[in-house]
């Protein structure tokens, strides 16, 4: 086996496990909703060993570096999403006409963007000493930090929506 073999495997591996866990929150909160609370349960037990795969599949790849340097991968993923993929994406949504597509791309695109300037500051700011809670729109995944804006900016929802994150 070659090392590129490998850690073809590795990202394979992270990619699938990363989205299974992501997969199986979705089916518990479905199974959550439909009155099923043990399959819920094992769902959120399963996605949770799911992680525990990926991060290890993340550190063998060697992955996981010092905070300013995931901070900077974390910065290049957003920038990808909201420059390229996403802004493709939509035009793909808009093009096969699917309306529910166009509108999850371009909430997750509009969000992306947020997320990169936060990491952005973060890495200007790497010793700040104040830690404010951070806020999740739980509708679309815009971030802020200090408090909540009284409607998030890209999809109008309320701020008591928000989840603190301290």
């Amino acid at each position: 086996m070659t090392k590129e073999k490998l850690m073809k495997d590795l990202k394979e591996g992270f990619s699938g496990e990363s989205q299974a866990n992501r997969k199986y929150l979705a089916f518990a909160e479905q199974a959550e909703k439909e009155g099923y609370p043990f399959v819920a349960k094992l769902f959120r037990a399963i996605a949770e060993a799911e992680t525990l795969h990926a991060h290890n599949h993340l550190r063998a790849m060697g992955g996981i570096k010092d905070t300013a340097a995931n901070l900077q991968a974390a910065l290049d993923g957003e920038t990808y999403e909201f420059t390229t993929m996403y802004p493709e994406f939509i035009q793909d949504a808009k093009a096969a006409g699917n309306t529910t597509a166009e509108r999850s791309f371009h909430l997750a695109n509009e969000a992306e963007k947020v997320h990169g300037d936060l990491f952005e500051k973060a890495m200007k700011n790497l010793d700040r000493q104040d830690n404010p809670p951070v806020y999740l729109c739980p509708v679309c995944g815009h971030v802020a930090e200090g408090s909540p804006p009284e409607s998030c900016p890209i999809c109008g929802a309320k701020a008591k929506a928000y989840k603190e994150y301290r």
